[in-house]
């Protein structure tokens, strides 16, 4: 009688089961477009959230991860999914008439608990609900609403540049966001501003943090993301001004210039994940 009272409303596993599935057959079909976009997204290039892709893997790894080893956990499937997915039905009906695909996307993730409550339960949905959530950082920004960062970060590249020139003696001129060298003049633009590389190691930092042990390591590992992708990032912009000195203007249309882009990548989230990785004796 207990257990009646305790599930009265939840639904029973498996009566609506059918249901269920054919409403997550009809929702995949509905949001297939949307994540078509996403992948196209993310591997546009190092320029273009290039991060997305990776964090998806993570995310689905956390989430095969959590479930696995919570398997004996109650599948007890409840009806609030629905106070998630039909807000997230809303807003995508709104971008069909839109046409953002932006918030057709943040639908799509917004659907993603919704459904995890209607299939896996409230126990197995609280589980999985931080790495769910971290999709939201995979999402590409307009440049409309970071047009101020952006700038503020060519600045800064640009200065930072300057100052190292300084070290190594090499003649140039600095002003506003453009580099002048004997061999040439470099603009710092948006691509260069290094705001991808921040975006990714901030969301990167907010992951590794919250399965951090150490409080130590995650208060180190917040404060570190934003001046560790703008430093990457200078010293990028550097190391290409170096070679634009050495080789020319040309060297900017080979490949060292994406290779750049994502040497800032290679080298920022490593130091996120090693920090974030628990000390030998904690092990």
């Amino acid at each position: 009688m207990d257990n009646l009272i305790q599930n009265q409303n939840i639904y029973p596993e498996n009566k609506d089961n059918k249901l269920l599935w054919l409403s997550f057959a009809l929702l995949a079909l509905l949001f297939a477009p949307t994540i078509a976009w996403l992948f196209e997204r993310w591997t546009m290039g190092v320029w273009h959230n290039g991060h997305g892709i990776l964090i998806a893997a993570v995310v689905i790894y956390l989430v095969w991860k959590e479930l696995k080893n919570n398997n004996s956990l109650p599948q007890s499937i409840t009806p609030w999914g629905f106070a998630a997915l039909l807000p997230a039905l809303f807003l995508h009906m709104l971008d069909t008439g839109m046409h953002t695909q932006l918030l057709g996307a943040a639908a799509f993730f917004l659907a993603l608990p919704g459904l995890s409550l209607l299939f896996l339960g409230i126990e197995r949905t609280k589980l999985i609900l931080f790495p769910l959530s971290m999709l939201m950082f995979t999402l590409p920004i307009p440049l409309a609403f970071t047009e101020s960062v952006h700038l503020a970060l060519r600045h800064i590249a640009t200065d930072g540049t300057g100052w190292l020139l300084n070290q190594t003696n090499i003649p140039h001129f600095v002003s506003g966001t453009l580099i002048e060298i004997p061999n040439g003049s470099l603009q710092v633009a948006d691509a260069c501003s290094g705001f991808s590389t921040l975006y990714a190691t901030i969301t990167v930092a907010i992951l590794t943090a919250y399965f951090c042990p150490s409080v130590i390591r995650r208060i180190i590992i917040l404060c570190i993301a934003i001046p560790l992708a703008i430093g990457v990032n200078v010293i990028r912009v550097f190391l290409l001004t170096l070679l634009v000195n050495w080789f020319g203007l040309d060297v900017l249309a080979t490949a060292a210039h994406e290779i750049s882009g994502l040497l800032t990548f290679v080298i920022a989230l490593p130091i996120i994940f090693w920090i974030g990785q628990p000390p030998l004796e904690e092990e």
